[in-house]
């Protein structure tokens, strides 16, 4: 059995029914909140006695700012006490997120050649050829001939430092 789907017009009226409803006990929360705050005023609050001379005017002003100043100090107090407990949540927070660490995931191992690892890391611009023999230097092995003759032809080496001298020349 399927259950009956309520029509949108009957959603819509049963909406703006609770929230009629819910408007109206906002106000009724305002006008009692108006109540309470002027009974508290009235209870702690009398209205000053202005009538009488200059000194006992002036003895009421006294007393009005001594009140001032004592209402300043608590509410300094209470600023205060709540700006401690604020911090001390907070300092709490972080021992909370400390304590519950940081989860590191399992990793997994996976087998990569240098040349992939490269490029992940460095992005597929960059192509970087880790076949480190073929970068390497080609150096022609030579068996050195010494002189068998401690005095060689002289024609000859002056030749040989004639191409000398060129090759520094054109470089």
């Amino acid at each position: 059995m399927s259950e009956k789907k309520m029509t949108s017009s009957r959603r819509h009226h049963l909406k703006s029914l609770i929230l009629q409803i819910a408007q109206n006990w906002i106000e009724q929360e305002k006008k009692e909140a108006i109540s309470t705050k002027e009974a508290y005023m009235a209870e702690h609050c009398p209205p000053p006695d202005l009538s009488g001379d200059q000194n006992t005017l002036m003895e009421t002003c006294k007393k009005l700012h001594a009140l001032i100043d004592k209402i300043d100090e608590e509410r300094y107090d209470a600023e205060a006490k709540v700006q401690k407990a604020d911090k001390e949540i907070e300092d709490l927070k972080i021992k909370v997120v400390d304590l519950r660490g940081v989860k590191k995931p399992a990793l997994k191992k996976v087998r990569m050649s240098a040349d992939t690892m490269l490029k992940a890391l460095l992005g597929s611009k960059h192509t970087v050829n880790m076949d480190l023999r073929s970068n390497l230097k080609q150096v022609k092995k030579e068996a050195k001939e010494e002189p068998t003759e401690a005095v060689g032809d002289w024609r000859k080496n002056i030749e040989d430092k004639a191409d000398r001298k060129k090759m520094f020349e054109s470089s």
